[in-house]
């Protein structure tokens, strides 16, 4: 897994993702959706980085599978959308596997997900995000 993962997989991944009636009803709306707009992308990104570092990243974490609320930031909602949630999600839908902190490459990998879904929920679909400035 590369430090830079390419749009176009991360894209066929959330399309995939969508698919499935769980993730399908995770949008931006009210709050969370005004959160992201007036942050800003750069903004969220680093909110994305350190709730990774904190919630995700460890070998074992804390209240794993129920660590990640539903609400409350827009990362939240695009954790559950993209199956970055809890570690079992992750290693079912993106084949990291649990038991083992995250390298630097698979946090990179998880925040580029989280953001790029983030950016074409702003746009309204798949076009270009404004989420992966940063």
């Amino acid at each position: 897994m590369t430090s830079s993962p390419d749009v176009r997989d991360i894209d066929r991944r959330l399309d995939a993702l969508a698919r499935q009636p769980f993730r399908s009803k995770f949008h931006l709306r009210g709050r969370d959706r005004a959160t992201a707009e007036l942050k800003g992308p750069a903004t969220i990104r680093r909110h994305a980085h350190d709730l990774i570092v904190k919630r995700l990243a460890p070998a074992e974490p804390y209240k794993d599978g129920r660590q990640t609320p539903y609400r409350g930031h827009p990362v939240f909602v695009a954790q559950h959308a993209t199956a970055t949630c809890c570690r079992s999600c992750l290693e079912r839908w993106h084949g990291i596997p649990k038991g083992r902190e995250l390298s630097h490459a698979e946090r990179a990998y998880v925040v580029a997900v989280i953001c790029r879904w983030i950016g074409r929920e702003m746009t309204g679909g798949t076009g270009p995000a404004t989420a992966r400035g940063g």
